[in-house]
């Protein structure tokens, strides 16, 4: 099988991604734990999979492929419990959160893996500044044509999920006002942002994928940094937008979120493939990035403006019965949660006013993590 053959997947099944920061528990700072805790990890049988990341400071976990929110969660939550557990062994703390808000790129350290330095020799000092953590979430399709019909018609809903999972107000120190700024890190690198336009997995490969390929720029889809991805080895497509929420739950709840529009969209969306809609992609990305879920974004479609928890809130009601049908109800009780009390970046600003330090953030995130299990 080529590397570009879709291996079809169960109808819109599920697999989530986790990067997750490793922290001091003393001074809260990122510590180089990664290779440690994996291997400790790797003594015992833990669900789904550890792997390190970029650099030392992080992991990733990875789950396995659900039908629905509920298993999702318990799984996750099985998976967060012995990370707990080891990370408690060796002296860490463990939380999401799309950036640690106090540390500094030149300080860390690229992990061994060879894929790592080669991405380090390639984009200098872009690879330690990817000490930036953030979900995916995989959905399962059945042929690589209806993964990228799904994947554009995702466009419009880009934005909900980066406002709903921001949870990176600070970097190095300071509050960067932005709500994701984790994003900023991901939009520098060449071959981010949206995928181009193609509704055919054929014409996909043999002209948009080889004529990339002859540049020399891309050898895999793995080179792709965009907002949504194709997967092919897995026979889903990737949203890859959302900053590590603080609690695995609240990770799961999106997750589900986004196979209920999925469902939504096959089932109902009318809507054709275009150019059109990616017209205020770039800007109403932006202002979810900067403003959150008070962001004042433009319909793709009928160009009037609306407020983006607005706009989320009229979409649960929208996709409400594909949530049931699918299991997902209590996800979509903990999205409007989310609409109604703020999203996790509202929470870490609101203890740095309150206790003055960028520690007390991390703090709160260790403990966040900690709190289900």
């Amino acid at each position: 099988m080529s590397s570009l053959d879709f291996r079809p997947s169960g109808f819109l099944t599920l697999g989530v991604e986790l990067e997750l920061q490793l922290v001091s528990t003393s001074d809260f700072d990122l510590v180089p734990g990664g290779s440690d805790l994996v291997r400790l990890l790797g003594k015992r049988p833990v669900p789904g999979t550890v792997s390190l990341e970029m650099t030392e400071g992080m992991i990733e976990i990875a789950s396995g492929v659900h039908s629905g929110y509920e298993t999702l969660r318990t799984e996750l939550e099985h998976i967060a419990a012995h990370l707990v557990g080891a990370a408690d062994r060796l002296n860490l703390g463990i939380c999401g959160g799309g950036t640690h808000p106090f540390q500094h790129w030149s300080e860390q350290k690229v992990s061994p893996r060879p894929r790592f330095h080669e991405l380090s020799e390639l984009y200098g000092y872009l690879a330690k500044q990817f000490t930036i953590f953030g979900q995916h979430v995989h959905v399962g399709c059945p042929d690589g044509d209806l993964a990228l019909r799904l994947l554009h018609r995702l466009n419009r809903y880009v934005p909900h999920f980066i406002a709903l999972a921001a949870s990176s107000p600070c970097v190095q120190g300071h509050d960067t006002r932005f709500d994701s700024a984790r994003l900023n890190s991901v939009f520098a690198f060449p071959l981010s942002g949206r995928a181009p336009l193609c509704d055919s997995w054929d014409d996909f490969c043999s002209g948009y994928f080889s004529r990339m390929q002859a540049t020399g720029v891309v050898h895999s889809m793995k080179d792709f940094y965009w907002d949504i991805r194709p997967k092919p080895e897995y026979g889903t497509i990737e949203l890859r937008v959302c900053d590590t929420p603080l609690e695995v739950g609240r990770a799961a709840a999106l997750a589900a979120y986004l196979q209920s529009i999925c469902r939504y969209l096959l089932m109902e969306g009318a809507r054709s493939v275009s150019e059109d809609p990616y017209l205020v992609y770039s800007y109403n990305r932006f202002q979810a990035c900067r403003f959150g879920l008070g962001a004042v974004v433009v319909d793709p479609y009928g160009y009037g403006q609306v407020v983006l928890r607005d706009d989320i809130l009229d979409t649960l009601d929208t996709v409400a019965a594909h949530a049931d049908a699918l299991g997902a109800g209590a996800a979509l009780e903990e999205v409007r949660r989310i609409c109604d009390e703020g999203n996790d970046a509202r929470l870490l600003r609101a203890e740095l006013e309150t206790q003055g330090s960028v520690e007390a953030m991390v703090d709160l995130a260790v403990e966040r993590f900690r709190q289900p299990l």
